[in-house]
């Protein structure tokens, strides 16, 4: 009975595992802008950190990788972009291109910083797809260094807007939304990928949900995976500080706003501040995501 068992085990395992040539995402970091430790941070926890690289956390990226066609994307270009790209490599070899894209979702620090890594001064790229926003393509095109990215094509800007689907090839497809953010530089946006068997939500910042035109609720029907914004458990985190500056929304409302619905159990929390102690901690009643897990599309 006892082989038995490990046999029906063995067959489930391998029924679930997503086959080869199914597209997914692949998570490559899931700290907030400054990663985990932050530059500066003295505590014990991050003087561990600095000793035991297996401490640390990368900031928050999402690959989208279809084996079949051989081609990768990633959302956001983090300060951890080399280490990220080297991760994907070791996960899937690369096409005819270094990157078929990159999906921008807004103009603070962590998430367009690694777009410098593709001039002349490192990989001089040529012609990376760079999807971005009307604010973000502005930002991009008429600041310094970016600029530069664009005159010598290291990049391609590629327009996006507000709730149009695009089609990364015939089986993936990201549709942009915009959500309530700090947005001094540009808009902010998520992102649905979808692709041929099931869909993900990705949701790195925003500020309140009620300041969205778009219940949350509504939105979780329409996927099954939910990475969204963990950038805080509560609010005695960062004493001293006005948290109106950085109003988003804090893991413990989240919790309590799903706490009763069964659309709960796809929400997978990113985008941790390192004073959040789910940064270093596991709750039976949180989950959150692991960078180098997958979700089949």
């Amino acid at each position: 009975m006892r082989r038995l068992a490990c046999f029906f085990a063995l067959f489930a395992a391998c029924a679930s595992a997503p086959p080869s040539t199914s597209p997914y995402a692949l998570i490559l970091g899931i700290a907030q802008d400054g990663g985990y430790p932050q530059a500066g941070c003295n505590r014990p926890d991050c003087i561990a950190a600095w000793r035991d690289p297996k401490l640390r956390q990368r900031v928050a990226s999402l690959a989208i990788v279809d084996p079949q066609s051989h081609q990768r994307w990633i959302i956001d270009a983090t300060p951890d972009f080399p280490s990220q790209l080297a991760s994907l490599d070791a996960a899937v070899p690369r096409g005819a291109s270094l990157l078929d894209g990159i999906l921008l979702t807004h103009a603070h620090i962590g998430h367009y910083l690694g777009l410098a890594h593709l001039g002349r001064e490192v990989l001089g790229a040529h012609a990376i797809k760079v999807y971005a926003m009307p604010r973000m393509r502005d930002f991009v095109r008429n600041n310094a260094p970016w600029d530069q990215l664009v005159k010598l094509q290291n990049i391609e800007i590629v327009p996006i807007e507000d709730g149009a689907p695009i089609a990364l090839n015939e089986r993936i497809t990201v549709t942009p939304l915009r959500v309530p953010h700090r947005d001094e530089y540009s808009e902010t946006v998520g992102f649905i990928v979808r692709g041929p068997s099931r869909s993900i939500l990705w949701l790195p910042d925003i500020d309140k949900w009620e300041k969205w035109s778009m219940p949350l609720e509504s939105v979780l029907t329409r996927v099954d995976v939910a990475y969204i914004d963990g950038t805080f458990y509560d609010a005695t985190e960062l004493p001293g500080r006005d948290l109106r500056e950085i109003p988003h929304p804090l893991m413990t409302e989240t919790l309590a706003r799903l706490a009763n619905s069964p659309l709960r159990a796809k929400v997978q929390f990113i985008h941790l501040n390192q004073s959040n102690p789910l940064l270093r901690e596991e709750r039976r009643d949180v989950v959150v995501a692991k960078d180098g897990e997958r979700s089949r599309l």
